[in-house]
């Protein structure tokens, strides 16, 4: 099995900061593409940002500029940096990856975490 643990979450006015953290653990053999998305009351989840095994990047045109997205392949662990935070950021905001547990593993995995809330106030 694999888990994903994201922490970082919490409460900042609006033009602050957060930094995002979520750790993979388990039977990892390698890792793909690892991403964060969102998701708004009342509104659909939607990709915020995302980096591949070689640290290409993606983002939302709604973030660009503002986040960073960034990876330690030896830990396991993506981070996103959140900067002049916006109240419409506001959202649940959660780890994806793609996880292959062996070797011999035909395919990559698509995994989730469980979600850390980030409150913009204005």
């Amino acid at each position: 099995q694999v888990q994903l643990v994201e922490s970082g979450g919490g409460l900042v006015q609006a033009g602050g900061s957060l930094r995002l953290s979520c750790a993979a653990s388990g039977t990892i053999f390698s890792i793909n593409t690892m991403a964060w998305y969102r998701q708004a009351p009342g509104k659909q989840r939607e990709l915020v940002a995302g980096i591949s095994s070689g640290r290409s990047t993606n983002y939302a045109d709604s973030v660009k500029g503002r986040f960073t997205i960034s990876r330690d392949n030896a830990k396991n662990t993506v981070y996103l940096q959140m900067n002049n935070l916006k109240p419409e950021d506001t959202a649940v905001y959660y780890c994806n990856a793609e996880v292959k547990g062996t070797w011999f593993q035909g395919g990559y995995l698509e995994h989730w975490g469980q979600g850390t809330l980030v409150t913009v106030s204005s």
